[in-house]
C-alpha cells in the first residue's frame, strides 16, 4: 500500500510539474561578447505565463547582511545556511507564478529560465527538494557566471529540482551558460561561446557532453551511467550520448511549438539559413553585421511574419499572438528584456537592462541601469519599502491593478491593438521606433556625460543618472497613454 501511494504520488508531483510547464513558458537568446556590435554579453528574454490578472512587478533589493547561523528555508522545508551578505539585485517577476523571476545582480550577474520537461518519474530529493528559490539564491550569491552555474550545481546535487526540469540562462560581461537541470539530481551547463549565439525555447538544447572540458562544460557525473541504467540512452540504437534527447519526456525535444520558434530566431539572426527539419546547434555563429540590440528587438516580437508559418496572412484574419503556430511574442508574454553586460565602463552605468512590459510587438523597450537605487514611481507594486520586507516571501496571488500603476497602462494598449491588429499596429510601430531611436542615441550621448560625472562627484551623478533613467520611462509611460486613447477613439 506505501508502495501504492508512493508511486500515486510521484504522478500527481510530474503531472502538476508538467502543468506547470506547459502554462508558464519562455524564449531565451543568449549573445557571447564577440558576437554581438558592442563588444557586450547579451541576454534576451520573453516571459509567458498563462492566467488572468496577471502583471510584471519590479523589485530593487540592496545587500542585505544576516546573522551568524540564519539559514534559508526551501519550497518543501529543506533549509540551508545563508550566507552573511546577500548581494543586491534588480528582479522582475510575475506575482503568484513560481519560476517567473528574472535577476541582474549588483555583480552584473544576469538569470533568467525557461521551464521544460524532463522525463524523469522517480525524481531524487533530500527534504524534499529545491525550486522556485534555486534563482534567487544564485542571484544572492554569484560574483559571477561561472560561479551562479557552480553555486546551483552543489545545490542540486545535494537537494534535487522539485519541477520538471528548467533551463536557465546565466551571463556576466565575460561569458554566458545555458544551465540545464532535470527533476531531482542531474544536470548539465555549457558555456556559450564567445563569437556565437544560442537559442532556447522550453526544451533542453545542451546535445553532447564532456564534462572533462572543465572551461566549457559542468555537470553530474552519472549523467550517461544514469540514463543508461534506465534505459533512456542506448548506445547501439541511438549513437552518441545526447542529453537533450536522452533526459527531454518524449515528445517535447522535437514539439513544432518549441522546434519552430527555434528556427525562426535562428534565421533572422544566424550566419547560415536553417531548415525546420534539420538539426539545430547548440549555438551557432552569425552574419556578418553582428547581433545588434535592435536585432534582439526584431526577434522578441516576432511572430513568423512573412513566412508559411503566419496563418493570418499579413494580420488580414486578425493577431499572430494567439494562433495554432505558438510564437515568440505571443499572448501570454508578461515582460521582456535584452540585457547587456559590458566591460569597460563604470559599474553605476556597465549593466543595463532594456524592459518592455505585457507584449512587446505592442509596447516600447526603454533602458534601466541595474544599479539605480530606486525605481521610477508605479513599478512596484507595494512600494520599495515593502518590496525589500518582503522580497524573501512567495510570489502573491495576483491583485487588480489600477491605472496608478505603469503596467496597467502596458496591458491596456497591448489589448486594444489586439481588437484590430492590422490597423491598430502600424502607429504603435511607428511611435515606438521613434521613441527606441530616440533613447538609443540619446543614452549613448549621454553615457559620455555620466562617465565624466561619476569621476567628479559619484554622490550627485548617481543622482542625475538615475532621475534621467526615470524621465525616459515616464516618456514611455505618456506615449503609452497617449496611444491608447488615439486606439479607443
Amino acid at each position: 500500500m506505501k508502495q501504492f501511494i508512493s508511486i500515486i504520488a510521484c504522478q500527481l508531483f510530474l503531472a502538476a510539474s508538467f502543468l506547470l510547464a506547459e502554462n508558464n513558458n519562455g524564449f531565451t537568446i543568449v549573445v557571447g561578447k564577440d558576437a554581438g556590435d558592442a563588444g557586450a554579453v547579451m541576454v534576451a528574454h520573453n516571459e509567458d505565463a498563462a492566467g488572468k490578472n496577471l502583471f510584471a512587478d519590479v523589485q530593487i533589493i540592496p545587500p542585505i547582511a544576516h546573522i551568524r547561523g540564519a539559514v534559508v528555508a526551501l519550497k518543501n522545508n529543506p533549509v540551508i545556511p545563508q550566507v552573511t551578505m546577500t548581494y543586491g539585485f534588480l528582479r522582475i517577476q510575475v506575482p503568484g507564478i513560481d519560476s517567473s523571476d528574472s535577476y541582474v545582480n549588483r555583480e552584473g550577474v544576469v538569470i533568467t529560465s525557461n521551464a521544460c520537461k524532463s522525463r524523469e518519474d522517480r525524481p531524487d530529493f533530500t527534504g524534499g527538494g529545491v525550486d522556485l528559490l534555486l534563482v534567487r539564491l544564485m542571484a544572492e550569491r554569484a560574483s559571477s557566471a561561472r560561479d551562479a552555474v557552480g553555486i546551483a550545481g552543489r545545490l542540486l546535487d545535494i537537494y534535487g529540482y522539485y519541477a520538471s526540469g528548467r533551463s536557465f540562462a546565466i551571463a556576466d560581461a565575460k561569458e554566458a551558460w545555458l544551465l540545464q537541470i532535470v527533476s531531482g539530481k542531474h544536470w548539465v551547463a555549457q558555456r556559450v561561446p564567445d563569437d556565437q549565439v544560442a537559442v532556447a525555447a522550453n526544451c533542453y538544447t545542451i546535445e553532447a557532453v564532456n564534462l572533462q572540458d572543465k572551461d566549457n562544460f559542468m555537470g553530474s557525473k552519472d549523467l550517461l551511467e544514469y540514463a543508461g541504467k534506465r534505459g533512456w540512452y542506448q548506445p547501439n540504437r541511438h549513437g552518441p550520448f545526447n542529453f537533450a534527447r536522452d533526459y527531454s519526456t518524449p515528445g517535447n525535444w522535437d514539439a513544432k511549438k518549441n522546434t519552430l520558434r527555434r528556427w525562426r530566431a535562428l534565421n533572422l539572426i544566424a550566419k547560415k539559413k536553417y531548415k525546420l527539419d534539420s538539426p539545430f546547434p547548440f549555438a551557432f555563429p552569425v552574419s556578418k553585421k553582428s547581433v545588434k540590440l535592435t536585432d534582439l528587438f526584431r526577434v522578441l516580437r516576432d511572430h513568423y511574419e512573412d513566412t508559411e508559418y503566419d496563418v493570418t496572412d499579413n494580420y488580414k484574419k486578425g493577431s499572430l499572438n494567439s494562433t495554432i503556430n505558438r510564437a515568440i511574442c505571443t499572448d501570454t508574454t508578461r515582460y521582456s528584456f535584452i540585457a547587456e553586460l559590458r566591460s569597460g565602463f563604470p559599474p553605476e552605468i556597465a549593466n543595463r537592462i532594456w524592459v518592455a512590459f505585457r507584449r512587446p510587438d505592442s509596447n516600447a523597450y526603454s533602458p534601466w541601469y541595474t544599479s539605480m537605487p530606486v525605481l521610477p514611481e508605479g513599478y512596484t507594486i507595494d512600494g520599495d519599502g515593502t518590496a525589500v520586507k518582503n522580497y524573501s516571501q512567495k510570489p502573491q496571488s495576483p491583485v487588480t491593478l489600477t491605472p496608478d500603476y505603469a503596467y496597467w497602462h502596458y496591458a491596456k494598449l497591448s489589448d486594444l491593438v489586439d481588437r484590430d491588429y492590422k490597423s491598430h499596429i502600424k502607429p504603435v510601430i511607428k511611435e515606438w521606433e521613434n521613441f527606441e531611436d530616440y533613447a538609443q542615441k540619446s543614452l549613448k550621448k549621454m553615457e559620455k556625460e555620466f562617465d565624466y560625472l561619476l569621476k567628479t562627484d559619484k554622490h550627485i551623478a548617481e543622482k542625475i543618472i538615475t532621475n534621467y533613467i526615470h524621465r525616459l520611462e515616464y516618456r514611455k509611460w505618456f506615449l503609452t497613454i497617449q496611444l491608447t486613447r488615439q486606439l479607443e477613439i
